[in-house]
């Protein structure tokens, strides 16, 4: 049994129908060998021979060859004669990547084959793909669908948890006033959760229209897999839906917090004025250099001027805190 080759742009792989998966070497000017089992063909569409041969191989028709090659897709699923064409996204667990810069993957699954093709790698297609070397891999089309289905939408699962615990640290900062740092956090969260929510709501629905299609390579147990992966990615959206929230609930609380301290700060300068705005006018008006200002030829004239003024800023004071303005 040979080890998966997850750096290979393209892989050919014969399922033996027990779990076993062999990888061979994939060369667009090979025969198809016949009665081998269930065969998976997973191609890199960037390439040139790839699209090449899925365009003249006779394995496909035009329009479903012509749809695994797009380059702008998505989620969706057909049903055309006796097989699927799916359009899917995952999250992208690459790395250096950004989770909600999603990866597509276009498949073509019948009884007896599969064609997957893809530009970037998928965590959950080399999960799959090590499964089928180690003997736990899927026994026919359904469930690979379905496995494949049921991987995808963990690794969802566990970027939407990640964010979500990201949620509670940028709530806890903006409790703690960490203005700052949880500005920033809280814009990032935002942007990532509005990106998954476009791709994952026309998953769902694709989903849910899987668990109505019925071909005859899917058995009831695979149905039912699908079904329950549905229901889990809804769950998984319902999530998202609420970190959103709770993250315009917290913008929201970070405005009114700056709100507030703005207007706090605005009302301290406001009483500073109007304490000082009478004390200026006696200052100004005893600065007036004309004769006959009181105390000009005393010796203790500005002494009780300057009480005067700490005695009326005083009196001010006394009755803003009186009247409970401070």
């Amino acid at each position: 049994m040979t080890e998966p080759d997850s750096s290979a742009p393209n892989a050919y792989w014969i399922l033996d129908g027990q779990g076993h998966g062999q990888l061979l070497a994939w060369q667009p000017e090979q025969d198809l060998p016949h009665d081998t089992g269930l065969a998976w063909f997973h191609l890199n569409y960037t390439d040139p021979q790839a699209r090449d041969w899925l365009l003249r191989s006779g394995l496909l028709s035009t329009p479903v060859a012509e749809s695994l090659l797009d380059e702008e897709t998505r989620p969706r699923v057909l049903h055309h004669g006796e097989g699927l064409l799916l359009t899917l996204r995952g999250v992208n667990l690459n790395p250096g990547a950004e989770p909600e810069d999603m990866v597509s993957i276009r498949l073509w699954i019948e009884d007896g084959r599969i064609i997957s093709t893809r530009k970037r790698q998928l965590k959950s297609v080399k999960s799959v793909q090590a499964m089928l070397g180690a003997g736990e891999g899927p026994r026919s089309s359904g469930e690979f669908l379905a496995m494949l289905l049921r991987l995808m939408t963990e690794n969802i699962g566990e970027v939407i948890e990640t964010l979500e615990d990201q949620m509670a640290e940028v709530e806890e900062r903006i409790v703690e006033h960490h203005g700052a740092k949880a500005r920033a956090s809280l814009a990032d969260l935002r942007r990532q959760a509005i990106a998954l929510r476009r791709y994952l709501a026309p998953q769902r629905e694709a989903l849910s229209r899987l668990t109505t299609e019925r071909v005859p390579w899917m058995s009831p147990d695979d149905h039912f897999r699908i079904r329950e992966t549905t229901d889990e990615l809804i769950r998984h959206i319902e999530d998202l839906d609420a970190v959103r929230e709770r993250a315009a609930l917290a913008h929201e609380e970070f405005v009114n917090h700056a709100t507030e301290q703005l207007n706090r700060r605005m009302f301290m300068l406001s009483v500073v004025t109007v304490i000082f705005l009478p004390l200026g006018f006696l200052t100004g008006l005893f600065g007036v250099n004309v004769g006959g200002i009181p105390g000009a030829a005393s010796p203790w004239g500005f002494a009780a001027f300057c009480g005067g003024v700490a005695l009326a800023g005083a009196g001010i004071f006394l009755i803003f805190k009186r009247s409970r303005w401070l």
